[in-house]
């Protein structure tokens, strides 16, 4: 009978040990993958909002350049999207600082780092566009990109629209059908009023532009006589040169050679 017992109390100790230890080994197992998650080295909170404390009080912050497209098309899809977040994080961190100089009426160090951060993203994204339209293109023939028509907005003017899904179909949308219809705000007298005013200050607008150009060739004709005609009328292509030398503006105190 105590040998019974003892074998009873040596297998119920035995068992506890074995979960005890598979108990540790799952602890130290989804530590280390807690561990592993995460995008920064060290976890400041949100201090990763902020720049180190050593360059508070810099006026002048050293900064490397902005990502070029040709540096990035040799990287694989992991590191752009890592460089994404790293950016992103750089991006809010400056947004931060940026509101607390203003905040504190301080001058914020290097604004142009925004300017470096924002062009690095953009070029990650022409990359991305770049092997999306390439792998599309190759597995079925088309961009991949959303597909853009030619419209007329509310004002009658003609704009570019990005064709997306909608709940309704377009002649069940009484609300966009109306407008488009004969006698709808589209084509109302309103409508064709403003598109003729806007129409005729784009014509004044390019006329003064013209006149502008042509008044600068004839006071260029008259202080430099002797100036290269073709790199003239390579910059202002829209001005007649013959024209402009027969203009009393264009002559000045001597013989003109045309």
């Amino acid at each position: 009978m105590n040998f019974v017992i003892k074998n009873i109390t040596r297998n119920a100790v035995a068992l506890c040990y074995r979960s005890t230890n598979s108990i540790k080994l799952c602890q130290t197992s989804i530590q280390d993958n807690i561990k592993c998650i995460h995008t920064t080295i060290k976890q400041y909170d949100l201090m990763d909002f902020f720049d180190s404390k050593k360059n508070w009080n810099e006026t002048n912050i050293r900064v490397g350049r902005a990502w070029r497209l040709d540096e990035l098309r040799i990287k694989s899809n992991t590191d752009l999207h890592k460089l994404w977040y790293v950016l992103l994080k750089e991006r809010n961190m400056l947004f931060t600082m940026e509101h607390e100089c203003n905040e504190k009426v301080r001058l914020f160090p290097n604004p142009e780092r925004i300017d470096k951060v924002e062009e690095s993203m953009n070029n990650i994204e022409t990359v991305i566009r770049e092997r999306n339209t390439a792998y599309y293109r190759l597995e079925t023939g088309e961009t991949g990109e959303r597909p853009v028509v030619d419209v007329v907005n509310l004002f009658g003017l003609p704009e570019k629209y990005h064709k997306q899904e909608h709940f309704l179909p377009k002649f069940m949308n009484s609300r966009w059908v109306k407008s488009y219809m004969e006698h709808g705000y589209i084509n109302s007298l309103s409508v064709k009023k403003f598109y003729r005013l806007y129409q005729e200050k784009l014509y004044n607008i390019k006329r003064k532009e013209r006149n502008r150009n042509f008044n600068q060739v004839q006071h260029l004709l008259k202080r430099f006589p002797d100036m290269d005609l073709e790199k003239l009328q390579a910059e202002y292509p829209d001005v007649d040169l013959e024209k402009a030398k027969r203009s009393k503006k264009a002559r000045g105190h001597f013989l003109p050679k045309y």
